[in-house]
């Protein structure tokens, strides 16, 4: 998503993306999630990476709106999505071609949509079909509640990506959930999108503004279990303490904060009486009124 440039992302030019993504695949990083929603992602990471092709799993998204002249945004802003048959298969074989790859490892449902309206013009049976004929490896869903548990209980997905971290943590129980169904568990929002980083202002996961983000963080008093890290160390490392997560993905263009994101997972969970601690004290701190 940091690679989207356009009205909606930050400025983003050619070399600033094969930079970053050849020092993502050069770091040992081996999963790249995009979607034909972040503006010119997929043809930055076509341009510059496709050529490494057989190094990572390359993970895009369907029901967003495919080729043509979109249908009007919806309320705040964002494009359509549209869960056809045509507009799923439209969107995996733009993909493809965008991505420069003959197949995609995971094609995720943008959006959550409901199981209903999955099967009601044929959306999933589109995707399943893209898989039987070999242009995409697994199907996943991009879900959140209150339709994510019913995606599980559907059987199909082998794939969710769920939002989580430290301080939004509404789908921890559906993590569990996801990974006991046999499916992988993908992780965004992991680092609260850094919201906490000191030179971060304006940012923070969706539904939450910055200040409420660090209001929850002040609330829970976790400041004296980082033992020298940084916040931003200290939720990435929350994240990946989750028993059932199997990845997380973590978006920058900044070769210094991937650095910094490097060194804070290479540390791994963090240690089980902090990690039980910390989800202690963000439990108390949401009763707090």
């Amino acid at each position: 998503m940091e690679l989207r440039g356009g009205p909606r992302g930050r400025p983003v030019d050619g070399q600033q993306a094969d930079n970053i993504l050849n020092a993502v695949l050069d770091s040992g990083i081996n999963y790249i999630d995009t979607s034909i929603d972040y503006g010119v992602s997929e043809e930055f990471i076509g341009r510059y990476i496709s050529g490494r092709r057989s190094q990572y799993f390359l993970a895009s998204k369907c029901g967003c709106w495919a080729g043509g002249t979109a249908p009007s945004e919806t309320a705040d802003g964002r494009q359509p999505h549209v869960f056809t048959r045509d507009n799923v298969t439209a969107g995996v074989e733009q993909s493809l071609r965008r991505l420069r790859t003959d197949h995609l490892d995971v094609v995720q449902f943008h959006a959550s949509p409901s199981p209903a309206t999955l099967q009601e013009e044929g959306a999933l049976e589109a995707l399943l079909d893209l898989k039987r004929a070999g242009k995409v490896r697994f199907v996943g869903m991009s879900g959140t509640l209150p339709n994510l548990k019913d995606q599980i209980e559907m059987g199909v997905f082998d794939v969710f990506q769920i939002p989580y971290s430290a301080l939004q943590r509404e789908h921890e129980d559906a993590i569990s959930m996801a990974a006991k169904g046999g499916a992988g568990t993908v992780i965004r929002g992991g680092t609260a999108r850094g919201a906490l980083a000191e030179d971060k202002q304006d940012s923070a996961p969706r539904g939450l503004t910055s200040a409420e983000i660090r209001d929850i963080w002040e609330r829970a008093e976790l400041d004296d279990l980082l033992d020298g890290a940084s916040r931003q160390e200290f939720v990435l490392r929350f994240t990946i303490s989750h028993p059932d997560v199997h990845t997380t993905i973590v978006g920058t263009v900044d070769a210094n904060h991937l650095e910094d994101n490097l060194v804070a997972a290479r540390k791994g969970s963090l240690p089980a009486d902090v990690y039980a601690e910390s989800k202690r004290r963000l439990s108390a701190a949401a009763q707090q009124p």
